[in-house]
């Protein structure tokens, strides 16, 4: 791996002119440790800590669109291998709620077990579902809390007073903070972003692998002019090395990167990244057009195209 774009861990990071030179202009990832530690989400939203109840009482009404689908705990961007459907963000919290008390009852059942045999005939019959039977297939994906180009689809503007915008992104102009949880452990599928991105864990934890723009032939990126052509055909947990043989050294150029809750990563546009999160993970990201986007005239599309090409042509002759 190449020195100039090996992620880094930075401990203090205060200005935005700090983080403009040091992370942004060389658009590789950075490690922001307890970035977000001062966000009211951050003390509020904690489930171990009352935070589903925070949440019922403030957004509990709003409607939300959660992804379902049949490749849990994996979930592909390609709109064929799930589907969104609404439903009261109330609801999603209880089945949080029903695993964190199920989870509870295991682990009291065990410390039984383990001091008298006599616990073994308590046959107390309890009114909540096994954990078996909690729907793991169910992710809120990019809820919107905030956007600045279709406010008709925010739907859980109520909760943008619980995030303080870190004193790094200066003046900014984002273009969407969204919400993403999960109630069971889950896995996104390979992809990048148009846009940079700050992945903020407001709880949880969250490990991400990430790729250079320049891994790209390794994993083999959907159709350009396709759905989802920001995703990889490739579906790296089984890879078939006989259809995409160029994925079997895609690792080469992988770096992972663990997220504690306090923590954000600095993901910029066009890096490749998968992202684990364990359960029951609350996360916010901050989406906004890099430097180099926000001055590319489109009447000079055609030119740079030219010059990538024959940069590109010229790289690989």
């Amino acid at each position: 791996m190449e020195e100039c774009i090996q992620i880094r861990r930075y401990e203090e990071l205060h200005t935005a002119k700090e983080f403009e030179s040091l992370i942004e202009a060389q658009n590789v990832p950075a490690v922001l440790c307890g970035c977000i530690k001062n966000w009211r989400a951050f003390s509020l939203w904690n489930p171990r800590n009352g935070g589903l109840d925070y949440l019922q009482e403030r957004v509990g009404s709003a409607m939300v669109e959660a992804m379902v689908s049949s490749s849990a705990p994996i979930f592909y961007g390609d709109l064929g291998s799930h589907e969104r459907v609404p439903l009261p963000f109330s609801m999603f919290l209880d089945l949080c709620k029903k695993r964190i008390h199920m989870q509870t009852e295991q682990q009291h059942q065990h410390l039984d077990d383990d001091h008298s045999v006599a616990s073994q005939t308590d046959h107390t019959q309890h009114d909540y579902l096994s954990l078996e039977d909690v729907p793991e297939q169910i992710y809120l994906a990019q809820v919107p809390i905030m956007n600045r180009d279709r406010e008709e689809k925010v739907q859980l503007g109520t909760l943008r007073e619980d995030i303080q915008l870190p004193p790094i992104l200066g003046a900014k102009e984002l273009s969407s903070i969204n919400l993403w949880m999960n109630n069971a452990q889950s896995r996104s599928s390979t992809h990048y972003d148009p846009l940079h991105n700050l992945l903020c864990i407001v709880s949880g934890r969250k490990q991400v692998v990430l790729w250079p723009p320049s891994a790209s032939p390794s994993l083999y990126p959907m159709p350009i002019y396709g759905e989802a052509s920001n995703h990889s055909l490739v579906a790296l947990e089984n890879p078939d090395y006989s259809i995409y043989p160029r994925a079997e050294c895609s690792m080469e150029f992988a770096q992972k990167v663990v997220l504690e809750a306090g923590d954000a990563l600095f993901i910029p546009e066009g890096w490749f990244h998968q992202v684990d999160s364990d359960d029951l993970t609350i996360a916010i990201n901050l989406w906004w057009r890099s430097n180099t986007m926000s001055c590319m005239l489109e009447h000079m599309d055609a030119y740079y195209l030219r010059r990538i090409l024959r940069r590109t042509g010229s790289t690989t002759a």
